[in-house]
């Protein structure tokens, strides 16, 4: 069995240009653009994205998901796995390619400083191999130091996300001393991506991201990847002038594989390694274009495309995929409707049993907790919908709500007797913030049997 290690040697891809290279950077610009600016924007006063695993509070879109909404958390996730699998049964991995912050970053940010500052493939093979002198230490200290800058910045956008721009504000605008574990989180990651951008670089793609190994469980003949096609550039074959060519039309240049920002020849077929960059295609019709050939060589295709000469890619397993996400998508969107902002817990004092009081009525005690579901302040007020029936808290409980918080207390249930016709009686309440119902619960009440 072979076994993905981590190499040390490193990969000089030439430099990408071409239509879809044009592409991708215009789509990676607001990709970056997007990453910067979304911690920023609020809705309704909260962040439109928060995902502060530590406090377990997450926002999605305005959408609070607290410690209570546990299974919405779960709900939300799973509909999530089930796009990525139908999303790479038919795009294979577009994501990879386009999208992935580790894709744009090293591909759009961190390789261009590289070639700004050391040239293209060629160049940087040559400066690596150069006894350090003084050129060599300015750019290799101008580029690292330009990694850093970036990573920094990478590391803070980080905490935007987990802990919200107020905290990221607080720690750039205080002492340090005041924020020093918040300060060490900002450097230990700030090394992290560092080395991630600086070292192990395509290598998170090849070797660590699971995404990638999935794909021979995910993909199919249907599945769009970028592809050889291997019908029509076999056998392959140096171009010769003023001779008939009995070869395909790939001439092997091997300018493919020297795009390849992971190292690998997209003319072996479909391969774990391959993110669907669109480098590749980019190289090949360069050539194509020099050599008076039809581009396409290598392109968006399928397997089956290629080979049968269909372009289908839905299938019954992407229909039955479309079905399931579809179904978890309405029932996602239904849950999120009916959702209240209060959860409140009502159950007997343990141990408990009812009261008979001079005046008529019937006394129950129990214990209650309301949960604020939400990422605001909250001050509700309990309610008995029973007519004749009142509620009597033991002491004074505040049950201001602060974001995500919990209040409890105990409180008395009390009903005339004339009102209780069996020794069970399902009472209903309700929690209101001033005029509006937050939610309404029921809890049973217990009564002498006549």
């Amino acid at each position: 069995m072979m076994k993905a290690t981590i190499e040390t040697r490193p990969l000089y891809p030439q430099r990408p240009s071409g239509q879809w290279h044009n592409r991708r950077v215009a789509f990676s610009l607001i990709i970056i653009a997007l990453l910067f600016v979304v911690p920023f924007v609020r809705i309704g006063g909260q962040p439109m994205v928060l995902l502060n695993v530590i406090e377990r509070k997450i926002m999605l879109f305005g959408v609070f998901i607290g410690p209570q909404d546990y299974w919405l958390f779960g709900l939300t996730m799973l509909s999530f796995f089930v796009f990525i699998v139908l999303f790479t049964t038919v795009f294979g991995r577009l994501w990879c390619g386009w999208a992935c912050p580790q894709t744009v970053f090293m591909e759009m940010v961190f390789r261009k400083i590289e070639y700004a500052i050391e040239g293209d493939a060629g160049k940087q093979k040559l400066l690596d191999k150069a006894p350090w002198t003084t050129d060599k230490i300015l750019k290799k200290g101008l580029k690292y130091s330009i990694f850093l800058i970036v990573s920094f910045a990478i590391a803070n956008l980080l905490l935007a996300y987990v802990l919200g721009t107020n905290e990221l504000y607080k720690i750039i605008s205080e002492p340090v001393a005041d924020h020093i574990g918040l300060f060490s989180g900002i450097v230990a990651f700030t090394a992290i991506f560092y080395w991630n951008f600086a070292w192990l670089r395509e290598q998170a793609c090849t070797v660590v991201c699971p995404y990638g190994r999935l794909q021979s469980v995910l993909l199919d003949r249907n599945s769009i990847n970028v592809a050889y096609d291997h019908e029509r550039g076999e056998p392959r074959g140096k171009l010769h002038k003023g001779t008939d060519r009995p070869e395909g039309d790939c001439i092997n240049c091997f300018q493919c594989v020297a795009v390849c920002p992971t190292g690998i020849d997209i003319r072996n077929g479909t391969q774990m390694e391959c993110v669907n960059c669109t480098a590749c295609i980019d190289a090949c019709d360069a050539m194509m274009d020099k050599v008076g050939f039809d581009r396409g060589l290598v392109r968006y295709t399928s397997e089956n495309a290629i080979e049968k000469k269909t372009a289908g890619v839905i299938t019954p397993r992407t229909w039955g995929y479309a079905a399931v996400l579809l179904l978890l998508w309405s029932a996602l969107g239904f849950v999120v409707a009916t959702r209240t902002d209060t959860q409140t817990t009502l159950f007997r004092a343990p141990g408990s049993r009812y009261i008979e009081n001079a005046d008529g009525t019937i006394s129950n005690l129990y214990t209650f907790k309301i949960f604020n579901k939400t990422n605001r302040i909250i001050k509700p007020s309990m309610y008995l919908d029973t007519p004749h029936g009142k509620l009597l808290f033991a002491g004074s409980p505040d049950l201001t709500l602060e974001a995500a918080g919990m209040s409890e207390g105990t409180v008395f249930l009390i009903m005339p007797k004339s009102a209780l016709k069996s020794r069970k009686t399902v009472l209903k309440l309700s929690v209101l913030q001033g005029n509006r119902q937050l939610e309404t619960f029921e809890t049973t009440f217990i009564a002498p049997e006549e």
